[in-house]
């Protein structure tokens, strides 16, 4: 893979207008991939405010200005449709996100290289910045990433900071596809690919933003208040499209949950909660949310949180978490895409949980084994300067 300190491209060219964008997908529906990315502001909203997509393909890299007058960004569906042309992203998850809500599905097929570079031995959550540079010589101009990409025009640096992440991209994703098929590792990703390309990782279901919030209370109508406010939260922020923190914040949630205001007046007594907001509309929607739950019959009431079980044995999880970083070492891993802590600790106190690690591939290179070190049937020992597997 050739190394340089420049992207080898042309300028980037600017799209602000319907038919530049319909040219440009034209000619990128050739391609065996692109790469994609989004510069978006989201601080004041529930929904991301997109403000800028960037495409690099063979021989060309265009800034998308999505904000432009007149422009339809459905233009973009074609590309983002087709099968035969692969979307490549870093760190994909709020790009997709975007996405799915613009367009109502996501990209297809895709590839996340922060993704293929944990697989491929570049540690938890290996920095775009890094990667590059370690892949092509490259070296990022970090100067604009903090920029308000809302504000309109965008200057000539903000252009050029967009497209040298996606003309980057190119030579990051050849160069970490060709060492993936090189380690018969493809598959591996592929596992991981087919999460991101689900709709379901990206929507949260407002019936169950309560269990987030980990009340420990055992009364199951305040459990059954705590549901029904949560849910209404998280459907009226996105009604009125602000952070659901901002419409209420989840302390307030809990004390109205346990006090289950049943007027205007009570409501606006609670923290976090103005006489303003108590007798307008999403007042009116969050007291009428109480009435139902308080009207629940028992037997529609959710369960109590079950009390947590036997605590796992410190020094069982830290051999399960030696293993993990032998495992990683042996196999050139980041050591939290085999499992995580939460997975560790479940290892240690259950006989054979349904988790991630002991599925497809993680199975293969830690699981397994990680069973056997329970069962008594392995054991860590020390071979020069490396931890070893003894089979008994």
């Amino acid at each position: 893979m050739p190394r340089s300190n420049r992207p080898r491209f042309p300028e980037p060219q600017l799209i602000t207008t319907s038919d530049a964008l319909g040219a440009l997908v034209e000619r990128l529906r050739a391609e065996p991939f692109v790469t994609i990315d989004t510069e978006f502001v989201r601080e004041r909203t529930y929904w991301p405010e997109l403000c800028v997509v960037q495409i690099g393909g063979a021989a060309e890299v265009a800034v998308i200005d999505a904000q432009a007058d007149g422009l339809d960004l459905q233009l973009l569906r074609p590309l983002l449709d087709d099968t035969d042309v692969v979307k490549v992203f870093h760190a994909a998850r709020q790009d997709l996100e975007i996405f799915l809500h613009r367009f109502d599905r996501l990209p297809s097929p895709l590839f996340d290289t922060q993704v293929a570079a944990m697989v491929a031995g570049f540690g938890d959550q290996i920095g775009y910045d890094s990667l590059v540079s370690s892949l092509t010589g490259g070296q990022i101009d970090k100067a604009h990433r903090f920029s308000d990409w809302s504000r309109r025009p965008l200057s000539p640096a903000q252009i050029a900071y967009a497209a040298a992440d996606v003309t980057y991209l190119r030579d990051v994703y050849l160069s970490l596809r060709e060492r993936l098929e090189r380690e018969g590792r493809a598959e591996w990703v592929a596992e991981e690919m087919a999460v991101l390309s689900e709709p379901g990782t990206f929507r949260a279901d407002p019936e169950t933003m309560w269990e987030r919030m980990r009340p420990r209370t055992a009364n199951r109508r305040m459990l059954a208040i705590l549901r029904a406010i949560a849910a209404w939260r998280e459907r009226e922020a996105q009604r009125v499209n602000v952070p659901r923190q901002r419409l209420l914040k989840d302390e307030s949630l809990l004390e109205i949950a346990a006090t289950a205001p049943d007027t205007a007046e009570g409501l606006s007594a609670m923290r976090g909660v103005t006489r303003g907001f108590a007798e307008g509309k999403s007042g009116t929607g969050l007291l009428e949310a109480i009435a139902a739950a308080r009207a629940l019959p028992d037997d529609a009431l959710p369960a109590a949180p079950k009390k947590d079980g036997p605590r796992p044995s410190p020094a069982l999880v830290s051999l399960l978490k030696v293993l993990l970083l032998a495992k990683s070492e042996q196999h050139d891993v980041a050591p939290k895409l085999l499992a995580s802590s939460d997975e560790i600790d479940r290892l240690a106190t259950e006989a054979e949980p349904d988790v991630p690690a002991l599925h497809g591939w993680r199975r293969e290179v830690y699981g397994n084994d990680a069973l056997q070190l329970k069962a008594g049937h392995v054991s860590l020992g020390v071979e020069g300067r490396r931890i070893k597997l003894v089979r008994h």
